[in-house]
């Protein structure tokens, strides 16, 4: 019987070690991302804080230099649709480090940093993958990146 305890134990002790490092990264991997109309009636009250931001590269607002740290970006990212989009609707934001391949004007991309002070300092920045199996719309063909 004691045997039996002790193993009982054991299992319960592991099963629950396990249980919480799934649970743990999980939380950590899985962040809810802003997108920019989201974002921007919030942002006043998120700032300082982590943010992950979607948006598109606003088309003349991207400039680059190369550092000893990577390459230091300025880019804007807005809601980008047919319309014409005012600058007090983009967001602007400052990264330094390796940029990936994809990254260009117009493209979708994903943004994690901080906010503060009408600009986000971006950790990270992700490329989305283009739509290639969208739908044609009547009339018109799908825009190609």
């Amino acid at each position: 019987m004691k045997r039996n305890y002790k193993f009982g134990i054991g299992a319960l002790i592991l099963v629950s070690s396990i249980g919480y490092l799934m649970y743990a990264g999980v939380e950590q991997s899985s962040a809810y991302y802003f997108t920019i109309d989201e974002f921007l009636p919030r942002r006043d009250a998120m700032a300082g804080e982590g943010i992950r931001l979607a948006g598109r590269v606003a088309p003349g607002s991207l400039t680059k230099q190369t550092s000893s740290k990577g390459t230091e970006m300025t880019f804007r990212v807005g809601e980008f649709t047919d319309e014409a989009v005012a600058a007090a609707d983009t967001v602007e934001v400052q990264y330094t480090g390796v940029v990936p391949d994809m990254f260009a004007e117009g493209r979708d991309v994903i943004i994690e940093g901080t906010y503060a002070a009408g600009i986000v300092q971006a950790k990270s920045v992700m490329t989305s993958c283009p739509s290639k199996y969208e739908p044609e719309v009547e009339g018109k063909q799908a825009a190609a990146y």
